[in-house]
């Protein structure tokens, strides 16, 4: 049994991550604590009181109960918005308070696309234009080269949460671009784990979504490799065809 801790703000997309645990079909699991997301605004002062150190460490002794492995901060705009050096420090203020490896999900995508082997990605954000500047920022700062960035101007994660098929693979149509190696869409309010496979068919390369990559990162934290044979899970989870031959 692998248990991975996800602190998630506020109520969006978190039923994802049940629908995790059962394309996974393994025993990992991945318990979630909502945090208090005060206002909900993708704005830069609220976004900054979000993933304050208080509200985080609020919610870690449920985790610890859990039985938690390793802790994920559950959010995209919560974790960039303090910028490369500011979000290792928030991790690290994270992982001290909880006693066990931390990150958020924005590492996750960082690491994702080096897992991956990319260099070159677009983004199809749902933020405004200044909050999705901030995230380019941020893969840069990582190493990744971004060709495209595209801001679809919501405001409100509970307005994202109320987005459906068409609206996702509107976005990361309207997202992606010709040089980009690997799409990725970086909000955790929005529901994307029952349309991984649909997105990559769709785009024809590797879909980076951010409940995915949460979900990643935080195995990667305790040291659990998940692979799912077939795209259910995307690129990021697919068994490499070496291994479905076989091998090890």
């Amino acid at each position: 049994m692998t248990t991975v801790g996800l602190l998630y703000p506020g109520h969006s997309a978190e039923d994802d991550y049940p629908r995790f645990e059962v394309l996974l079909d393994s025993d990992i699991r991945l318990p979630v604590v909502h945090t208090d997301i005060g206002e909900d605004a993708h704005r830069v002062d609220a976004l900054l009181e979000m993933g304050s150190a208080e509200r985080l460490a609020a919610g870690l002794e449920e985790l610890r109960l859990e039985g938690a492995e390793s802790v994920v901060w559950a959010c995209t705009s919560g974790s960039f918005v303090y910028g490369w050096e500011g979000a290792h420090e928030q991790i690290r203020a994270l992982a001290l308070a909880a006693g066990l490896p931390a990150s958020s999900t924005s590492f996750g995508f960082a690491h994702a696309v080096r897992a991956l082997g990319a260099v070159r990605v677009a983004v199809a954000a749902t933020y405004p234009e200044d909050v999705t500047a901030l995230f380019t920022a941020f893969l840069k700062a990582s190493g990744a080269e971004v060709v495209a960035d595209r801001a679809s101007g919501v405001i409100t994660a509970a307005e994202v949460g109320t987005w459906g098929r068409d609206e996702v693979l509107e976005l990361a149509r309207a997202g992606d671009h010709p040089d980009a190696e690997v799409v990725l869409l970086p909000d955790t309010a929005l529901h994307t784990a029952a349309y991984l496979a649909e997105l990559e068919e769709a785009l024809g390369k590797p879909v980076l979504t951010a409940n995915q990559v949460t979900v990643w990162e935080g195995l990667r934290l305790a040291q659990r490799r998940a692979w799912v044979y077939g795209p259910k899970l995307g690129t990021l989870f697919r068994k490499p065809d070496w291994m479905a031959a076989g091998g090890e």
